[in-house]
């Protein structure tokens, strides 16, 4: 859900901040009042392309933000992992874009620097727009599929069909990777048997791996070392050296103990030293013994830390990439051994595999079929409440000849808005407002299926009015209970549903010109004046007491 949104200098509009709320928000001014900068902002949020011309005259830099709040926040935070942006804190998504008339553009994603692609990739998760010249994702026939299953309850066949596809493409890929592979020759056999002979003559596991590279540490500076503990041992035990002297001071002490009882202390003290000196020394000598290495474990442990070093250097760098070369290595020279063998067995898994998607696949294509019927004929009748008398809408599968994710079969939506017009795909209808109301209608049966949260009607109302124009009110009330949704109307039997108004005005002086956008959904008197504004008349008795019945 949008909760709020930030817009300055784009187009004529100075600054705004709007709150939201969800449901259904309608949008109304007079012809020409500037009510696509509030579909401007969206359509830079979702990632549209922009130009320069967007700046309001005399700024330098246009800005929007929006913040956005999604309950369940798993499905945004996969979207953005796989583009490497950061997740939602708490459900929160911030978006931020900036245009500049003389520097690079800025986009910000959860306050990561983010690319245009990264922005409209996120776009066609969180906005759909239905309205003229924009992208609509219900013209891709993929997104027409994924709907037709949704419908359909189709999540269990898919999911069973899925998991065979992507065994099945594996080993399809395994099979051209094999028959692609040249024979390797002696040589060639040689050495990677030499290769993984080296290997193996390493205990490849982190423990064994750092003891032997401690090991050559230890043995490599064994020679200085010990010198220093002969030079520790020396001051501790040499010829005038600590314990001599500690010998002394305890000796002295004493004898002054035992002319002056008060010394008796300061006597034990230098007691505690000599007993610490002497266990000092014994410990040097015993660390002298661990840098006192026979040679065979020498030589052994260099050798072993040359070919460590050598295949690091070779193969990554790390122990987990010499253990996958190892395995890679010993994989090829396990399939050169029966490369035909290898493959005939693959081939024999995959026409099994084939035969299992055959099946699985009739059975997605038998729901398609039953579903694409049903949501056809609901469609049609609620196109017909929409203003469409003789309006037919056809869901049309076709067969493909190779299998793909979706199944082996393709799925359009074709529609005719007249009698005696041939049925075309969605994309190719003339009319704007008539594509808004199939959509609209779509919508109002997908509702609970299309998980797209915020949903943006432009010109939807266009060449409608009186009860139709109610219809399509009442549709996208029914829609706002699933969806946040937004409509820029000039219908009042539509404006007067919203749960939220917003009044598009454009102000004029000598110096400039501005729009202003603002929320009349908490002033009756206001919204009661716009919607008699929209009936033909905000001073007329008449039309204010429609605008009461319509509000009621």
């Amino acid at each position: 859900m949008l909760q709020y949104l930030k817009i300055e200098n784009l187009a004529l509009l100075k600054s705004l901040t709007l709150e939201f709320d969800k449901g259904f928000s309608v949008v109304t001014g007079e012809t020409g009042a500037g009510k696509s900068v509030l579909l401007g902002a969206f359509n830079l949020l979702s990632g549209a392309r922009s130009n320069k011309e967007m700046i309001r005259q005399g700024s330098d830099r246009l800005s929007v933000e929006a913040s956005l709040f999604f309950p369940e926040s798993d499905g945004i935070d996969a979207v953005l992992k796989e583009l490497d942006l950061p997740t939602c804190d708490e459900g929160c998504l911030i978006l931020f874009r900036s245009l500049d008339a003389s520097k690079m553009s800025k986009i910000r994603i959860n306050g990561s620097l983010a690319t245009l692609s990264q922005l409209k990739s996120l776009g066609e998760y969180w906005i759909d727009f239905h309205g003229p010249g924009e992208p609509q994702k219900l013209f891709k026939e993929q997104c027409q599929l994924e709907l037709l299953d949704a419908f359909s309850k189709n999540e269990s066949l898919l999911e069973n069909y899925r998991s065979i596809f992507k065994e099945w493409r594996s080993d399809c890929k395994a099979i051209e990777t094999l028959k692609s592979s040249e024979q390797l020759d002696e040589d060639t056999l040689r050495f990677l048997s030499n290769e993984i002979t080296k290997m193996e003559q390493l205990d490849l596991n982190e423990a064994a791996i750092s003891e032997l590279e401690s090991n050559f540490t230890k043995m490599s500076q064994s020679q200085e070392l010990q010198s220093m503990l002969q030079m520790c041992e020396d001051i501790v035990t040499g010829e005038s050296g600590l314990m001599d002297r500690l010998n002394a001071l305890t000796h002295q002490m004493n004898q002054l103990s035992s002319i002056d009882s008060s010394m008796e202390d300061l006597s034990a003290r230098a007691k505690s030293l000599q007993i610490e000196a002497d266990d000092l020394s014994q410990e040097i000598q015993s660390l002298s013994g661990d840098f006192d290495f026979d040679p065979e474990m020498i030589e052994n442990t260099l050798s072993q830390m040359n070919t460590w070093q050598e295949l690091k250097r070779k193969y990554g760098g790390s122990l987990e990439s010499l253990l996958e070369e190892k395995a890679a290595l010993e994989n090829k020279i396990a399939m050169q051994s029966d490369i035909e063998g290898s493959i005939q067995k693959l081939e024999l898994k995959c026409e099994k595999l084939e035969e299992q998607l055959a099946k699985e696949s009739e059975r997605l294509y038998k729901n398609r079929c039953k579903g694409a019927k049903a949501l056809a004929k609901q469609a049609t009748e609620l196109l017909l409440q929409l203003g469409f008398k003789k309006a037919q809408l056809e869901i049309v599968l076709s067969e493909s000849d190779h299998f793909t994710e979706s199944g082996k079969h393709s799925c359009s939506f074709l529609f005719s808005p007249n009698v005696g017009q041939d049925l075309l795909p969605l994309n190719k209808i003339a009319s704007s407002g008539e594509t808004a109301r199939v959509m609209l209608a779509l919508k109002t049966i997908l509702a609970d299926v299309d998980k797209t949260p915020v949903l943006v009607f432009d010109e939807v109302d266009a060449n409608v009015g009186g009860e139709v124009g109610r219809t399509v009110g009442n549709e996208m009330a029914r829609i706002a209970n699933s969806h946040q949704v937004f409509c820029v109307t000039h219908l009042p039997q539509v404006a007067s549903l919203g749960s939220q108004h917003f009044i598009v005005e454009k102000l004029q002086d000598d110096s400039e010109t501005q729009v202003s956008i603002t929320p009349i959904h908490t002033e009756y008197e206001q919204r009661l004046g716009e919607i008699a504004r929209m009936l033909g008349d905000r001073n007329s008795q008449s039309a204010l007491d429609h605008a009461k019945e319509l509000l009621s």
